[in-house]
This record gives C-alpha cells, sequence and structure tokens, in this order.
C-alpha cells in the first residue's frame, strides 16, 4: 500500500491573509445586508408612490459612478457584473422579476438575461421570438430580451419585425461575445450525420462546418440550447451552442470556438410593455431606437435624414426592411445617439417625424457602455 504524501504546511504569511480576507468577507456581507435594508426601504416608499422597482438609468448612473471613483486594484470591467448581481438581489427583495428569454436552459439569450439583470430573476424561457413578444405583451413576464444585431450576419429580421405588429418598446440594451461550439455525446467529430442549431448560429460558422463537416447535414432548429437538448438524445447528432448548454445536457466540447469571425458579437434589446414600466430618463449615454417609411418619391430618404445633420444628432445605425405592401416600401431602423429630452435631439426628432408616412419610437435607453 502507498502512503499518501502528506499535504505541504501552509505558510504562516498565507494564513495571516486568508484570515484577513475571511474577516473582509464577513464586512461586505453585513454591509450588502445594511444596503439591502435600504432596499427594502426604498421598495415600500416605490410601492406607496406607485413607482417601478426596475429603473434601467438608475442602475447604469451607479455604476458609471462606482467606475468613475475605482482606483484599482479590481478593473472596471469587473465592476458592472458585480454590482448588477447585488442590485439584482436587492431587486429580488422588493418583487420577482420574471424575464422572458429564446429558451431552453443554456442558450445565449439566457445568458444575455442574466448577465443583463442577474441571477436573482424568474426566469421565463419561450421557445420562439413570437413567444417572448407574446408572454411579455400579455404580462407572463415583466422584460424580454431578444437578439437584434449580429456582428457577422447583421440584423436579427425577426426581433425587427415584431417591433411593428406589437406594443412593446426598447428600455435597454446588453451586447454579448458569442462563441460558438461544436457539442456531441461523443468525443468526436467522426460520424456525425447533421449539425443542429438555430439558423443564425449555422450562419456564423458557415466557413468552418464548410471546411470541416462538408458532408454533414445542417438542420435549422429552434434554438442553440434545442439542438443541444437533440444531441444529448441521438450521438449521431452535433449541435453548436454554449458552454453553458454542454454542462446543462452533459456534451463534451469536441471543437471549441467555431465561428468565422473571431470577435462575433451579439446585441439584445431588453423590452417591456409601455403600461408597466415608464421609457427610462436619460442617463447621460443614451440610445433612441426609431422605424419610420417615407412616400416612394425621389430624394424621400435623403430629405428624412436632413433634420439629424442640421441639428448635429449622430445616426448610429440605418437598416431597412420590406413594408410587404406589393409596393417595393421600406421601412427603415434607425439608431441615433441620445435622448429626446435633449433640446437638439428632440427638436431634431420632431422634424423627422413630419417629413415621415409612418413614425414610431422603439424606445429610449442607456447603451451598453464598456
Amino acid at each position: 500500500m502507498v502512503e499518501p504524501i502528506p499535504a505541504a504546511p501552509v505558510p504562516p504569511e498565507l494564513l495571516a491573509l486568508r484570515e484577513r480576507i475571511d474577516a473582509l468577507d464577513r464586512e461586505l456581507l453585513a454591509l450588502l445586508n445594511r444596503r439591502a435594508g435600504l432596499a427594502l426601504e426604498v421598495g415600500e416608499i416605490k410601492k406607496r408612490e406607485g413607482s417601478v422597482v426596475f429603473r434601467p438609468e438608475r442602475e447604469a448612473q451607479v455604476i458609471d459612478g462606482l467606475k468613475a471613483v475605482n482606483t484599482g486594484p479590481l478593473r472596471s470591467e469587473s465592476v458592472a457584473p458585480i454590482w448588477r448581481e447585488i442590485m439584482s438581489a436587492c431587486r429580488a427583495l422588493e418583487t420577482p422579476t420574471r424575464v422572458a428569454y429564446l429558451g431552453p436552459a443554456g442558450t445565449f439569450s439566457e445568458e444575455a438575461a442574466l448577465g443583463y439583470f442577474g441571477s436573482s430573476i424568474v426566469r421565463v424561457p419561450c421557445a420562439s421570438f413570437d413567444e417572448v413578444f407574446r408572454a411579455t405583451t400579455a404580462g407572463a413576464a415583466d422584460f424580454g430580451v431578444v437578439p437584434v444585431e449580429n456582428s457577422t450576419e447583421g440584423v436579427v429580421a425577426r426581433s425587427l419585425d415584431l417591433f411593428l405588429t406589437t406594443p412593446l418598446f426598447i428600455i435597454g440594451e446588453t451586447s454579448l461575445i458569442v462563441r460558438h461550439n461544436l457539442l456531441r455525446k461523443e468525443n468526436t467529430s467522426a460520424g456525425i450525420q447533421a449539425v443542429c442549431a438555430h439558423p443564425q448560429a449555422l450562419a456564423q460558422c458557415h466557413g468552418w462546418l464548410s471546411h470541416h463537416l462538408p458532408d454533414v447535414e445542417r438542420r435549422p432548429v429552434s434554438s442553440n440550447a434545442e439542438g443541444a437538448r437533440l444531441a444529448s438524445l441521438d450521438p449521431s447528432l452535433a449541435a453548436i451552442a454554449s458552454p453553458r448548454a454542454a454542462a446543462e445536457f452533459g456534451l463534451h466540447i469536441v471543437a471549441p470556438a467555431i465561428q468565422d469571425d473571431a470577435h462575433n458579437r451579439t446585441r439584445f434589446a431588453v423590452v417591456t410593455h409601455p403600461d408597466r414600466h415608464p421609457s427610462p430618463k436619460p442617463s447621460g449615454h443614451d440610445c433612441t431606437s426609431l422605424v419610420v417609411s417615407v412616400d416612394n418619391k425621389p430624394g424621400a430618404v435623403h430629405d428624412m435624414l436632413v433634420p439629424l445633420k442640421q441639428h448635429g444628432v449622430s445616426m448610429t445605425r440605418f437598416e431597412s426592411r420590406p413594408a410587404r405592401s406589393g409596393q417595393w416600401e421600406y421601412y427603415f431602423y434607425i439608431d441615433i445617439a441620445g435622448h429626446p429630452d435633449e433640446e437638439r435631439v428632440g427638436t431634431a426628432l420632431r422634424a423627422l417625424r413630419e417629413r415621415c408616412a409612418f413614425f414610431k419610437v422603439l424606445g429610449t435607453y442607456p447603451i451598453d457602455v464598456h
């Protein structure tokens, strides 16, 4: 019998540092409980006034303020996720926040929802983008999180179309670096008959799949996590999904980071119903999203955009979608920098509205600052 090697003694200076860290952790816990107590008092005042629990512009200002006074060694980019979790836990003491997203567990939409709201939420996974909008419109969820744009494949058309047919509006955004992985029950790529994933993921991995699995069927499914679920049931299938999905469904990561663009990023919109949540107030770094259309005549699109230039308002996104009228007409989705409460932005929007046949503000919200 081989005798176990005795553990090396812990140096006294390391023991002393651990004791100091343990003491600081107890202090932090006490301070967090004091903060939670104050949050409960705030919640009682909000209940009496009938105001909402979640204010994205307030949370953005809190995080910005902490980043401004941070002197390290904690990195400023670490401040936001730490404080989002703290605020999420405190918010949950006032009322549970129900958040809808494309499910099941393990999707990038779920990861975006948790990154934005923190983990102290009631998760409402949905089978499709349509269901996310329906659940949020009907009140089954307080908020929905949907992808609207990918750095490789461009806009997520179905999300944009749903803004035209539902009353929901945007109150926040978050973006996520998306790294796709090939997942399978067997820890090998040999014998794969089909790769299951959301159509966007299949498109974002087109080059890799064409090179490494050229003869394998690409099977579109409702979400990447659904693809992972199917792969967990059938050894002939593989999925494209996140490490979270791999852990959720007990799959091997056969090939990591197979997306064609190493900097692949997806932008998500946080939506809610205007009857249940007011539009955010200015935070200092805001975006206003619009959808508009103009009469089909020469120079109409140019004339529509003139007010933005005249009033010094920057346009950060411009996308077109067919109006499906059969007349070659289009809706234009526009993001501009700023908040309508700013005089120059408000003036520009009023002038732009006068030049449009259709005009709808999709939301004004704090932008995701890195």
